[in-house]
Formats: structure tokens, sequence, C-alpha cells
């Protein structure tokens, strides 16, 4: 039998909740704008939360033994400003500066407030970096719990059910979710309303353990966040049923008030009329002897960075594989390069959705297995759980077709708001992966990644530049990284000792006195289309041409290609497995737009590819061997 809550807990937790629901009205009011009667259904809950149940140091939000709270319904992140106010972390100042360009208080979550844990807003992810920040506690041992709040309205997002589905799968007890059930979206009810028994059940039925509460019963909240600690063998759901606008009379449960904030000439009634219904708590005088919980202390190993190391490949174990005039796919080295990483820095994490036999991750899985995260056939999920472990600071990777991380583009976008250096790699790229046809090919990846702020994206043409560069992305922390690597077996062009870094290029071809009639832009399986392409036009039509390998599409060095153009007639042609729109001929003509003299012809796949061999549909898309060819002798004559 629960033991009775102690009253004087209750009462403070009470009057707590009051203050969090006037400094929300207070914030948003003075914005003008935001969502006031999301934050009031949760006041509650945040009271507990922030009062009773975090283990936190709030002098060190970066120590690694706090525990982790997201607020996944990022759209009330008042209501946590307003809690941390109350902690004395924030001043009344800072909080009233909310929404504002100068404040890192912003709309929704976003880490540039350093006790916001991760970018949120964009529904449906919290659950899936919460289950990547439990991941990395269990890795680790360390003790603290990862706490997230989601809103009934974000259960329809299929991500949810994808988190709820692995968290269970791995049983990770140590990961609570807290569900603000208010019944209202934004333009109307939430898909089961107040039905909290249906929510109970899918969670149930996804494998989870489940408290159903009253949301606004202080002592019901404390009992359960109390008993989900103690529960050993799954994931917890507290199941809070609350109402929106909780404590406004005529407000209160009443559609048409999601983001809207109040006026400033209605401030002091609507504060008024709170201080009335929780009139107990707003006469609250007692000095109760609030004890914060204490932070579990743990002695944690510096860790080095993961530097570049020149020397990995040519200790690898597989380095016969990447001897010149072998062949090897540009996917297997990478999984190569990552069991070799692995070896030298603990916090390297791998991510499959199902794939790893082709993306050749299951080399990392033999070595490390506890470093090995399957995720199923769940591409959101996989990459918010990377972004989770990522900003508990480990260096995860997460691979699959990249076709398949289209569906991912929202978390993405997310991290990259949230400044997390994720590692993606997309294999099966372009029409060249051949007979699987149009729904496997990954054509438009690069556009997609392009896109990202402070993105880097890589598209090696051989194994040796694969493995090279899997090891700067580890480097990498700027944000999101991107290797595009081929699926095909392609001949090694460079030696083991060759040096790649982001943003650079390399001369694989050009004439010994300087003088080639156009220069061959590409990178990737093309560029070895380019390769028997020079071979034709020098032996067959006595005309010489250079070919850069542009394996760092972004950023791109500038200034080589300004060399080569006036090394070349002036005139480059770029090449590539991918549509035009966004792609490497895009990014080069964005380049290079100040330079009036350089000529750019653009050799890309422009309608929807079929079936076919790799070969075919090379020829089909007009960027084979003699497409090229076709192309220098159209554009020079």
């Amino acid at each position: 039998m629960n033991q009775p809550v102690d009253q004087k807990l209750i009462d403070f937790l009470a009057y707590k909740a009051l203050q969090i629901r006037i400094d929300s009205l207070r914030a948003t009011t003075q914005a003008g704008s935001g969502h006031p009667t999301s934050c009031l259904s949760a006041a509650d809950l945040v009271a507990v939360l922030y009062f009773h149940v975090l283990r936190y140091d709030f002098q060190d939000p970066s120590n690694a033994t706090n525990d982790r709270f997201i607020l996944s319904k990022g759209h009330a992140v008042p209501v946590v400003y307003a809690a941390l106010h109350q902690r004395g972390v924030i001043t009344d100042e800072e909080l009233l500066s909310f929404r504002r360009i100068d404040s890192n208080l912003e709309g929704h979550p976003t880490p540039r407030f350093a006790y916001n844990e991760a970018a949120t807003g964009s529904l449906g992810q919290g659950l899936s970096i919460g289950l990547g920040m439990a991941m990395n506690a269990r890795h680790d041992k360390l003790g603290y719990r990862t706490y997230v709040m989601l809103g009934d309205g974000e259960l329809a997002e299929g991500s949810v059910w994808e988190a709820a589905e692995l968290a269970s799968h791995y049983a990770m007890n140590n990961l609570i979710g807290i569900l603000d059930a208010n019944r209202l979206a934004q333009s109307g009810p939430s898909i089961d309303e107040h039905h909290i028994d249906r929510y109970a059940q899918k969670f149930q039925a996804f494998g989870w353990h489940t408290f159903v509460i009253d949301g606004h019963d202080i002592a019901a909240i404390v009992q359960a966040f109390d008993d989900a600690k103690t529960i050993a063998d799954k994931p917890t759901m507290i199941i809070a049923k609350t109402f929106k606008g909780h404590g406004l009379d005529g407000i209160e449960d009443k559609p048409a008030f999601h983001g809207k904030a109040f006026k400033q000439d209605e401030l002091a009634d609507l504060i008024e009329g709170l201080n009335k219904r929780f009139s107990t708590a707003a006469a609250y005088k007692s000095e109760y002897a609030f004890h914060q919980p204490l932070v579990q202390m743990a002695m944690q190993e510096k860790r080095p960075l993961c530097q570049f190391d020149r020397t990995l490949l040519t200790n690898d174990p597989a380095i016969k594989q990447f001897d010149l005039g072998a062949t090897l796919a540009p996917r297997k080295a990478f999984g190569h390069a990552l069991a070799a990483l692995g070896k030298v820095n603990q916090d390297i994490f791998v991510l499959d959705a199902d794939v790893k036999n082709s993306t050749y991750t299951e080399i990392f899985q033999k070595q490390n297995p506890d470093s090995f995260v399957e995720c199923f056939i769940a591409e959101q999920n996989m990459v918010g759980v990377a972004t989770g472990l990522a900003l508990r600071g480990k260096i995860p990777f997460a691979a699959t077709f990249g076709a398949f991380f289209t569906r991912a583009h929202d978390q993405i976008r997310m991290a990259a708001i949230g400044d997390v250096p994720l590692r993606l790699c997309g294999t099966h790229c372009g029409v060249s992966i051949g007979e699987d046809g149009p729904s496997q090919m990954a054509l438009e990846d690069i556009a997609m990644m392009r896109a990202i702020p402070n993105s880097v994206v890589l598209y090696p043409s051989d194994a040796v530049s694969a493995y090279k560069l899997t090891q700067c992305m580890a480097e990498y922390t700027g944000g999101i990284s991107y290797l595009r690597a081929t699926r095909a077996d392609l001949p090694v062009l460079y030696p083991h000792d060759a040096f790649f870094y982001i943003g650079g290029s390399r001369l694989v071809k050009i004439s010994k006195n300087y003088v080639d009639r156009a220069c061959i832009v590409t990178a990737g399986i093309t560029l070895h289309e380019a390769l028997k392409a020079y071979d034709i036009l020098l032996q067959e039509h006595d005309i010489e041409v250079a070919i850069l390998d542009l394996y760092s599409i972004k950023p791109l060095e500038v200034e080589s290609l300004v060399e080569m153009a006036r090394f070349s007639n002036d005139l480059l042609i770029t090449v590539e497995d991918h549509y035009l729109e966004g792609g490497l001929g895009d990014a080069v003509q964005s380049a290079l737009s100040g330079y009036n003299f350089i000529r750019l012809e653009h050799m890309a796949v422009t309608k929807i590819p079929r079936s076919g061999s790799p070969e075919s549909l090379l020829s089909w898309a007009g960027i084979d061997a003699k497409a090229i060819v076709q192309k220098v002798l159209s554009v020079i004559y």
C-alpha cells in the first residue's frame, strides 16, 4: 500500500504550480505571442518535476549525471522557463524577454538556452531523443533518468510509436514519459480526446508500464513519479488527464485558444482569477524545508576527442582490400572505417535501420556490439535516437539507404536547429544501384543535405576516400555531416596515404602543359565513367580533358574550380548520378556565380528512372562514358 504523500509537500508544490501558471501568463503576455493555455495544463506536472523529482545540479546543466527532461510538446516551453524562474535559475527580466530576438528564451526549445536539452517543437520527436539519452545512461552505467513530456496531439505522429516500440524492445526502465492529455490540439480535439484508457491501452500494447492519473492532483502526480522509479523491466508512461487552460474560468477546456497570448489589459484579471481558483495555494506562507534531490556524482574518465588519424587505414587489418587496382565498394570501406574508429574511441556509436549487411555497419557491430543500436525499419526514430546520443556526448553514425533518409528529413532538420553533430551515411545512391528501381535510388539526397545549415556533404569515389572521409566526419562537430556511399564495387584510385579533408577536392587528370579543352567535375561512380571517357577522348579524338574529383560537395573548394577552369579553356562540365536540381552541378554553379568567364555544362539525371542494369541505367540517364564523350565533343566544337 502506498504511503500517503506529505501534506506539507503537496501544499508547497501547489504553490509552485500556481506561480508557474502566473509566470507562464506573464511571459507570453509580455511577448504578445505563445501558447499559454498549453502551459497551464502542464503546470502541476512541471512543478512536481522541478521541485520534487529531478535530480539535477541547477548550477551545472551539463553535469553528466543530471536527470534529463525533454519537452517534446515544445510550444509549451514557457512553463519550463517559469519553473526555472521559480528555481532562481533565470531572473524576472530574463523571463519577460521571452521570444525577443536578443533573448535565448525562444518560442520553442533550442539549446541556445543551456537548460533546454534539445531543439523540439516539431512534434513527435522528443521520445526518440529521450530514448537516445536513456541508452547513453545505460551504456555508461550512469544513474540518471530521462523524462519526456508529450502532448496528446503529437501521439498521431508515427515516430512516437517507433520510439515507444524500440524503448520497450530494449527494456529502457530509465525512460519515463509524461503524457499531458489535455484533449485539445490546435484546430480541434486530439484523436482520443479524454478517453485516457485508450492511451493506456496503446502504450501497454507497446510494452510500457502505465500510470493513469488526474494531472491536476498534486498528490497523485507525486505518487506516480515515485512509483515510476520502481519499475525495473520496462519504460513507464504517466498518462495525466489535464485541461487546457486549467484555472482560467471561461477558457479552460475551450477550443480556439491554442497559440493565443492574452492582452496586457487582461493580465491582472487573469492572475486574480488564478489566485481565487487556487486560493489555498495563493495564501501559502509556510517555510517548507525543500530539499533538492541529490545528483548522483560519478567520476567520469576524460575521453579524448576523436581526432583525424592519417595512419588509421595503414594499420587496418583490411588494408589489402584498399590496394591500388583492387575493387571495393565505398559503402564497405565505410564499414571498415567505423570499426577502426570504434577501436580508438569508445564514444563511437553506430545505428542501423535493418540494412547493416548492405551498409556494412555489421563490421562495426561484430567488434562493438554494446555500441551498436539496431533501430529496425524506423528511420525517423533512428535519427532521433542518434540525436539523443550526440547530445550526451557520443559520436553516433546512422546509416541506411540514402533514399530512406528523406522520410527522416524533419528529424535531421531539427537536429541542425539544435546544433547536433549527427553523422549520416546514405548508401545505394543514384541510378547506378540498378535493378531495384527508383524507389531505392537516392537521387534527391545531395539537395536535401545541402539545404541543411552548417551541413557537410561528402561523396567519395573509391574505398580509400570513403574510409578517410568517414574519419573526417567523426571529427566534425559543427553540424550534420553526410556521406554518400556508392553501392557498386569500384576500383581503388588513391594510395593508402592519400589525404582528404572537408572542403577539399583532388585533381585526377590534367595535361602535361596544363592546357585542357575542358574539365570534368564529378564524384562517385561518374568519376569512373569520366575516366573511361578520358581514355576514349584521348585515344580516338586526341582531346585532353582534366578531371576533378569534387568529393566535398559542401563545403567545396571554389579556388580549385576557378583554377581548373583557367587551365581548361574556361569550361567546366559537371557530371553526377543525382537529379539535376540541387546536386553537385547546382553546388558548383552557385559557388561560381560571380565568375562570368567560366562556362558551365551540367550532366545529371533529368527524369524518373526505372529498373535495369547499372550500365544500362547510366546510359539511359545520359551520364555514362559515352554520353560524357558526346557532351565534350558537342561543347568544344
